[in-house]
């Protein structure tokens, strides 16, 4: 379906700009799309082989001259003439055209591709634009594959997620959405509400002929059964959020009770430094990993005491707001020290959306001991208590798995499950919800069926935003700003 641009700019417009990253590298190209390419391309290039964009074959790579602006010359197949082929040349490359639909953007598209060079790419641009073309803007190819039909508004959105993935797990449910998997289950619940809709208002138009298209018990359950798979994808939201952001660890407890130590065996790096002087951490020291796919982000706190020091005072305030902003606490407590007493002070149920007790030193206990305070800590706490000694490496694989099950659960890295992974697409899932729940409640009070499709409708346009068959100008603008220029 193509849909109406919405840019600040005209859909007759041709764009370029450069798609690679900043800085200095072996390539870099520049991409032009528009209903102008080619023309804008053949005043920049030439062809080594002397041939023409009339015989230029869709998607093969040619070896080019890149020329720049003061040799461009209008509705030619050359750059440049021979006898000043070599004055402004700005590069040798390649050039790939790409015919539309049949590229990224569904226009005609041009890239050229030259050595990773700063100034010679923003020379190329500067002669692209000099050619006929304008800059484009953050997003703008894609938003305009968005607009010409190549990819919904998920996939769109899963082209950012690609460029930004920061593990393994989130590149795969990224690429997952890419190849339209979110957008064909969202399209099938909505084409399983409109033809629901679609008997209620033929029975609201066929009143009078007292001719029922659909049940109210087959009504019911239809509807149930939709909602139920839209909840089914909602309780995945805070799965993908991990899988998207990272999750992020913080270690707090008592001055010498090893964080420092254990966030340097965790990260297998000597990040932080460890001392026997208690109150060594003042400042947050955070540094991240790689496990199983999924990127962890641990922070070392300063130790928890009463204290007069104005610097370690404000470290222990961070370390408050680390716990209030992490995904999981661990609090590391001495096994030779620890007593019911001393970990009342600082085991703080509900900072985090999950805490754990990690008991270290029991290098320095016997296994009885260590086993009893578990339990009394587990029973005290209501928290998961690992055992471990740092400075043996005891227990270390056990905390890792522990972690690992609370991030990723049983099965996640081999789930072929759909996880959502955008705040939008979960805000509009729950109306969709939303509007499904009053729908029920609407027929359960035997209201008027017009207000039951009202409220039906209302659900199909929610799962519509997702895949953006419903949306705004402000939402796309929004949507897209957050994209690099070039892509």
């Amino acid at each position: 379906m193509v849909r109406t641009m919405a840019l600040n700019g005209s859909p007759d417009d041709t764009i370029c700009a450069i798609a690679t990253p900043v800085g200095e590298g072996g390539i870099g190209i520049v991409r032009v799309s528009g209903p102008n390419a080619t023309d804008v391309a053949r005043q920049v290039i030439r062809f080594r082989s002397n041939q023409s964009f009339q015989a230029t074959a869709s998607h093969m790579l040619y070896t080019v001259d890149i020329f720049g602006p003061p040799h461009i010359e209008p509705h030619k197949d050359s750059a440049a003439d021979e006898s000043g082929s070599h004055s402004n040349l700005i590069d040798e490359g390649l050039a790939v055209y790409m015919k539309g639909p049949r590229s990224f953007t569904g226009e005609d598209v041009v890239e050229i591709h030259c050595h990773g060079s700063g100034i010679a790419l923003k020379r190329v641009c500067e002669a692209c634009v000099v050619a006929g073309a304008r800059l484009a803007q953050p997003g703008e190819f894609t938003k305009r594959a968005f607009l010409n039909g190549r990819l919904d508004l998920s996939q769109a959105e899963a082209v950012l997620d690609t460029i930004t993935a920061k593990s393994e797990l989130g590149l795969k449910m990224a690429q997952r959405h890419l190849r339209g998997a979110l957008g064909q289950q969202v399209t099938g619940l909505r084409n399983s509400l409109m033809a629901v809709l679609a008997h209620v208002e033929a029975g609201i138009d066929f009143s009078d002929e007292d001719i029922s298209f659909v049940g109210r018990t087959e009504l019911i359950a239809s509807i149930e059964g939709t909602r139920m798979q839209i909840q089914q994808m909602v309780s995945t939201a805070e799965t993908g959020r991990i899988l998207r952001e990272g999750g992020r660890i913080a270690i707090v407890g008592k001055p010498n009770v090893g964080k420092s130590s254990l966030l340097n065996t965790l990260l297998q790096a000597n990040r932080a430094i460890v001392t026997d002087i208690p109150g060594t951490t003042r400042d947050l020291i955070e540094d991240s990993v790689e496990w199983q796919g999924l990127r962890l982000t641990f922070v070392d706190t300063a130790g928890l005491r009463e204290t007069s020091d104005v610097v370690e005072r404000e470290g222990i305030r961070r370390s408050r707001m680390a716990q209030k902003e992490s995904d999981l606490v661990l609090h590391v407590v001495d096994a030779v020290e620890v007593d019911k007493t001393a970990n009342a002070v600082f085991i703080s149920p509900g900072f985090a959306r999950q805490e754990m007790i990690v008991m270290n030193k029991i290098d320095l206990l016997n296994s009885g001991a260590v086993v009893q305070l578990c339990e009394a800590l587990s029973q005290e706490s209501s928290h998961t208590v690992v055992p471990i000694s740092v400075r043996t490496g005891e227990g270390i694989a056990e905390l890792k798995r522990v972690i690992e099950a609370l991030f990723l659960g049983p099965s996640l890295e081999a789930s072929d499950g759909l996880i959502i992974t955008n705040l939008r697409h979960r805000l509009a899932l729950e109306r969709a919800m939303s509007c499904l729940d009053q729908a029920l409640t609407a027929i359960s009070s035997d209201v008027q069926p017009e207000f039951v499709a009202v409220d039906l409708r209302g659900a199909s346009d929610a799962l519509g935003e997702v895949v953006g068959d419903i949306t705004s100008d402000d939402v796309l603008n929004r949507i897209f700003s957050e994209f690099c220029i070039g892509k």
